[in-house]
């Protein structure tokens, strides 16, 4: 399980390794990661953790570009930087390029009610700090 500690809030999502197990691998290798949460400006209901020019190793696998509250995705990079993308209400994710397609590898099990209050306190707030680990 991914235990994920967001803006007061833990949080526990499950891997997607079915649907995207080199993104999961991906993700695996990333951990522990420490962060920032901030708003996503093009996409909605969605924030977002910087990666930067991080090469992930993935191309795209089970890509959606909507992805439902809780549904986090890895944008392994191309059109914009790489990310995580962290949606906490209707998204559609794109950038400044235009739509994006990012690897649905986790999806949040315990804790889905806090993600609607986490968001709001990105938009309102600014940036969180965010951490990600493994069990």
């Amino acid at each position: 399980m991914l235990r994920i500690t967001v803006a007061g809030f833990d949080l526990v999502a499950r891997h997607e390794e079915e649907r995207s197990p080199r993104t999961v691998a991906a993700v695996r290798r990333l951990l522990p990661l420490d962060s920032k949460l901030i708003q996503a400006r093009w996409s909605g209901q969605a924030a977002w953790v910087p990666l930067g020019e991080l090469d992930a190793g993935v191309g795209l696998e089970d890509p959606t570009s909507y992805p439902q509250a809780g549904e986090l995705l890895l944008y392994p990079g191309g059109l914009s930087e790489t990310e995580i993308l962290f949606p906490y209400g209707q998204t559609r994710f794109a950038s400044k390029a235009g739509q994006l397609a990012g690897n649905h590898f986790a999806t949040v099990a315990e804790g889905r009610e806090h993600l609607e209050e986490i968001g709001e306190r990105v938009l309102w707030q600014g940036a969180q700090e965010i951490r990600f680990s493994e069990d």
